[in-house]
């Protein structure tokens, strides 16, 4: 038995999945026999009145575990916060993660895929689960990730990084081949991104972008499947193809059970799963990533992979995708979070 914290929430747009994926990985643990504490990074615990050690066997939240169909609203979750502070570590928290065996990080966007928090649980020497700081912060750029993959030969999409204020629109909508996906620099769980077919639809893009900062990378719409691979330990799982009922595979259709088809595994031909294995783990070793991860490719008709992105911390939600796809694998959604932790703990040592 281990003394588990488990982080979830934070102040990142992601914040209402993170908070799903840290109640069911919460459940799961405290299932399997362990001592688990579930924090909203960001909050914290400034509402806990009693020890905090007591926080190891408080009843798991489950009002957390379904997701809303709108990001949420950060700058009132800023304002609501009673501890007064910059910190993305709520009161009490890094106090608690001291107390812990290890930190299962289910974590997701700017505010936990970044480095930030992983750097400071380094720093500090509290294990936690997944990829170091150095490769979440690459694989969270997404510029940057393609420029590490293509020398390995993955292709990908065509791409262009762009820095731009309101000003900037009306020539970038002139000089960028259509159609494009515009994808936020930064960002996940689809968050910001758009397929634009049209010099209309790119600007009002481009217009929404600007609220995540105004950076984002415009890359050349391949038309195909799409198909997603989760890396575990040591080799790839087998594929899950999504299939949207309707538009593309955006953050609506990502959470809401029912909103696309998700096979696992992926109904396609075994030379086209050996390459997606093969090309998953060239991704996984060139951005140095470590215990987990899941990559998107579109596959076009001639079984070509497309890559489009990694992810250091896979949603661990009722609906997400590596728990499929380990299923599929022949692992449960409890002996994932154990095999997670135990490959944590061997990569960075073990406090038991």
């Amino acid at each position: 038995m281990m003394r588990i914290v488990v982080l979830a929430g934070g102040l990142s747009d992601e914040r209402n999945v993170s908070l799903s994926s840290g109640t069911m990985v919460a459940e799961a643990l405290r299932g399997r026999g362990h001592e688990v504490a579930l924090v909203d990074l960001y909050l914290g615990l400034e509402d806990h009145q009693g020890a905090m050690e007591e926080c190891f066997n408080l009843p798991i939240p489950t009002g957390w575990k379904k997701v809303s169909r709108q990001p949420p609203d950060l700058e009132g979750l800023k304002a609501a916060r009673k501890w007064k502070s910059e910190s993305l570590f709520g009161e009490g928290v890094l106090e608690l993660c001291r107390m812990a065996d290890i930190v299962f990080l289910a974590l997701h966007g700017a505010c936990g895929e970044d480095g930030r928090i992983q750097a400071t649980l380094e720093t500090l020497g509290i294990p936690f689960t997944g990829t170091g700081f150095l490769a979440a912060a690459m694989a969270m750029d997404k510029d940057l990730t393609k420029k590490l993959v293509v020398p390995t030969g993955v292709k990908t999409p065509s791409w262009e990084k762009v820095s731009y204020t309101a000003a900037d629109i009306p020539a970038i909508a002139r000089r960028t081949p259509l159609p494009v996906v515009v994808k936020p620099l930064a960002s996940g769980s689809s968050i910001g991104v758009s397929i634009a077919n049209t010099k209309a639809e790119l600007v009002q893009a481009l217009e929404e972008c600007i609220p995540l900062g105004g950076d984002v990378v415009l890359e050349q719409y391949i038309e195909g499947r799409e198909i997603q691979v989760g890396y575990l330990v040591d080799r790839a799982l087998p594929s899950i193809e999504i299939v949207p009922k309707s538009g593309f595979y955006d953050y609506a259709n990502k959470y809401q059970p029912g909103a696309a088809e998700e096979i696992t595994p992926a109904p396609i031909p075994e030379s086209w799963e050996r390459r997606l294995a093969e090309d998953t783990r060239k991704v996984f070793r060139a951005v140095g990533m470590a215990v987990y991860a899941r990559a998107d490719f579109i596959v076009t008709e001639d079984g070509t992979p497309w890559f489009l992105e990694i992810n250091t911390l896979p949603g661990m939600t009722p609906t997400s995708l590596v728990p499929q796809e380990a299923a599929a694998a022949g692992i449960s959604y409890g002996e994932l979070c154990e095999i997670i932790i135990r490959e944590s703990l061997r990569l960075r040592g073990s406090r038991i």
